[in-house]
């Protein structure tokens, strides 16, 4: 299956990514030339979503190897392991894909041989991911009655093409039941402070003509007294062992909604996004963003930083505001996982994930 979008491009050594900061204004390409520049796309969500970041930081080690020449200095190449590592740090995508990355590299390593590993790495990631997304979404929609031909669907942040090497999680699942014949309602939380979901999912499901209305995130409860909802289906950015799951700041909020109202909560995730090293979310670290993004209108910038939007303030100029990026939904809210792996439920994480 081809997918719609292409967010990361990769030829002849050169990084091209979709710059989501833009969407839906319009849809362009940002050439990205070396480490420091992966880093900056990575914190300033040109690139966004577990598995893209984590694709994207491993052509960002081929980019940081690129024009050096002679045997590898492992100073060198552990800080510019650690420059991207630091990039965004909740997904356990990312640190997976670069201690994988790691492995690669042998004793007597010339930075040329490893531009080449780490070049056929990051491509290999984006056939590997492509491929598990789409087993994903039909493992989700064998969910579903067919006998129920029309679902009403709640989602959250984007978990999309856009997110991921081009098919998504989430998101998957829907064009996966779309395309099994079902007719869906799509509800997407806009997703505050970055309105990924207003912005990018909407987005998404307008150019695939699947029938989706955007709801403020504090509208989740009204929802569901007002509509018949079959279910809740999000992504994630880290699964612990017993389940609890980090996913964009909201999530936990929706899923404490769709339990009161018995409306069943899945979480989709390639096996990737399991950290079976954390025994709980607790351990999970949270990223704190900068405040200007709930504050301010204008807290999108290019690269000389100026303004993508127009300017204006969401409060008082000085107003003091948290930024959590994400929060973590403990595993009981959890109906079931929809992975690559098959569907299973949170006490069903370390079995699965090794192979029982």
């Amino acid at each position: 299956m081809t997918p719609l979008f292409t967010p990361i491009v990769w030829e002849s050594s050169a990084l091209k990514l979709l710059d989501q900061r833009k969407i839906p204004k319009e849809k362009s390409y940002i050439s990205i030339n070396s480490v420091s520049q992966t880093v900056w796309a990575i914190r300033e969500m040109v690139v966004r979503g577990a598995p893209a970041i984590a694709i994207t930081g491993v052509f960002g080690l081929a980019l940081g190897c690129k024009g050096k020449s002679g045997n590898v200095s492992e100073p060198e190449l552990n800080e510019l392991f650690q420059e991207i590592q630091e990039s965004r740090p909740t997904a356990v995508n990312l640190s997976r894909a670069l201690a994988e990355a790691k492995s690669l590299v042998s004793s007597n390593e010339t930075w040329e041989s490893l531009t080449q590993k780490f070049s056929a790495f990051g491509k290999k990631l984006l056939d590997l991911d492509l491929a598990g997304n789409q087993v994903l979404g039909e493992n989700g929609a064998k969910l579903f009655s067919k006998d129920k031909k029309t679902l009403n669907i709640v989602t959250h942040c984007n978990t999309g093409a856009l997110a991921t090497a081009g098919h998504g999680t989430a998101l998957g699942v829907i064009r996966s039941l779309r395309d099994n014949g079902f007719t869906l309602t799509v509800f997407a939380d806009e997703t505050r402070p970055f309105l990924q979901g207003s912005r990018l999912t909407a987005f998404e499901m307008m150019e695939e003509g699947i029938e989706c209305f955007i709801i403020t995130d504090g509208m989740s409860g009204w929802l569901f007294q007002d509509r018949k909802i079959d279910a809740v289906v999000v992504g994630c950015d880290r699964v612990a062992k017993n389940g609890d799951t980090a996913n964009k700041i909201g999530t936990y909020t929706l899923a404490l909604a769709a339990k009161a109202h018995s409306v069943p909560f899945y979480v989709c995730a390639t096996k990737d996004s399991f950290d079976l090293s954390l025994s709980s979310g607790k351990e999970i670290p949270i990223e704190m963003r900068n405040p200007d993004e709930v504050t301010l209108y204008q807290f999108l910038k290019d690269q000389d930083g100026n303004p993508l939007l127009a300017p204006g303030t969401t409060s008082p100029l000085g107003a003091k505001a948290l930024n959590p990026s994400f929060d973590v939904t403990p595993a009981h809210l959890i109906h079931s996982f929809i992975t690559d792996l098959g569907v299973f439920s949170p006490s069903d994480i370390e079995n699965r994930l090794k192979g029982k």
